[in-house]
């Protein structure tokens, strides 16, 4: 009797704990497009914050990129992310670059970095003046024109600093202030001092910054992208500091990213008053912004955006490929996947049907109930 009681205190304990844990959070998932999840996540702990996450299985087909191009007086012309969603078709958008003049009432902008734009490599990696906040030649992420993707580096054997070390084309390249996740660690960078000779910042900057009043530990709006460590999955994040969300260190960010959404490697944007995330609204085909800026109610106009294309999301329940049709074909697909979790590769979020986080036997269920009766699958 004494343990059946303990094993029942245990659950309830259990049970208890589970309930005070949604009560610090609670979040809404979406499949707007094919191969896109948009989460709307909310936590109470440690403060009040509003989170938007989409998630891209670049093995889907139809999905493409763009960055902002080259135009203007300097690199590029700066725009809302919304507009620039809405000018060029886009299903998603999100800023990138931090960029420079700032403040300047002048839209003729240079990005910070690493840029690319559809092949065209128009930015360099560089030594910011901003140093106490970007590092020097910061990695970029790169998505080619076949939609793979992963983080790349400077080759100085360059003089332009227009090379990487590694053997792929720059196609859409947009980097940040720093790699926040490195190999799947949290990697906040180092001022240096005298405990940190190799550090990667320059102290003090405008606020006196240092080891111990880092400028990545400013709590504010944040704009991350990351991949999965198959380079499959592309995230892109934003959370706000203004609408009632009190906003993010950095390396709460890379925490966040790492723990919830399996990210391996992960670069910080620009951030504060230019994060802005903007999704077309799948049913009404009108782009909306999803955030809520601190800059103001349209969002700041920012020096690069990055777009994603995406194809219109199955119509039909179960049909996970898009062929207007539930069969073998999609219970194929939910094999390939099954027993893959966020984060391991082969997981696809949009063969994850229940959106519990997991390819299972529940997942399995819900395409074979909708497979016509009498179908013999291999």
């Amino acid at each position: 009797m004494f343990c059946r009681f303990r094993e029942l205190l245990a659950v309830a304990t259990f049970a208890i704990c589970e309930c005070a844990a949604e009560l610090q959070r609670s979040q809404v998932v979406t499949r707007p497009y094919l191969g896109v999840t948009h989460i709307f996540r909310t936590e109470t702990s440690p403060r009040t914050i509003n989170i938007h996450v989409v998630e891209i299985d670049l093995t889907v087909p139809g999905l493409g990129f763009k960055l902002t191009g080259p135009g203007g007086t300097r690199e590029t012309v700066r725009q809302t992310t919304l507009a620039f969603l809405n000018q060029e078709q886009a299903q998603v958008a999100i800023n990138g670059h931090f960029f420079l003049p700032f403040p300047s009432t002048d839209l003729n902008a240079m990005i910070i970095g690493i840029g690319a734009s559809n092949g065209n490599v128009y930015s360099a990696f560089e030594a910011p003046t901003q140093s106490y906040a970007i590092v020097t030649n910061a990695p970029g992420i790169n998505i080619d024109s076949s939609n793979h993707a992963g983080v790349v580096h400077i080759d100085t054997s360059f003089a332009d600093a227009k090379h990487v070390l590694e053997n792929v084309t720059l196609w859409n390249v947009l980097s940040g202030s720093a790699q926040s996740v490195t190999n799947g660690v949290k990697t906040i960078p180092e001022y240096i001092d005298a405990t940190h000779p190799n550090g990667l910042l320059t102290p003090p900057g405008p606020a006196m910054y240092s080891n111990s009043n880092s400028w990545y530990n400013l709590i504010n709006s944040r704009t991350s992208i990351g991949l999965s460590k198959d380079n499959q999955t592309l995230v892109l994040f934003t959370v706000d500091n203004a609408g009632g969300s009190r906003g993010m260190s950095v390396g709460e960010v890379a925490d966040m990213l790492i723990g919830s959404y399996g990210i391996y490697n992960a670069l910080s944007l620009d951030g504060g008053g230019s994060t802005t995330m903007a999704i077309r609204n799948p049913a009404t085909l009108v782009g909306q912004m999803v955030n809520v800026s601190s800059d103001n109610p349209n969002g700041r106009a920012v020096a690069s955006n990055l777009a994603v294309f995406a194809a219109a999301a199955p119509s039909v329940p179960g049909d996970l490929n898009g062929d207007g049709q539930v069969n073998c074909a999609d219970l194929a697909l939910v094999r390939s996947s099954f027993g893959k979790r966020i984060g391991q590769p082969g997981f696809n979020s949009w063969i994850d049907v229940n959106t519990d986080g997991v390819v299972d036997i529940r997942d399995l269920i819900f395409v074979t109930q909708r497979v016509a009766p009498g179908t013999l699958c291999p």
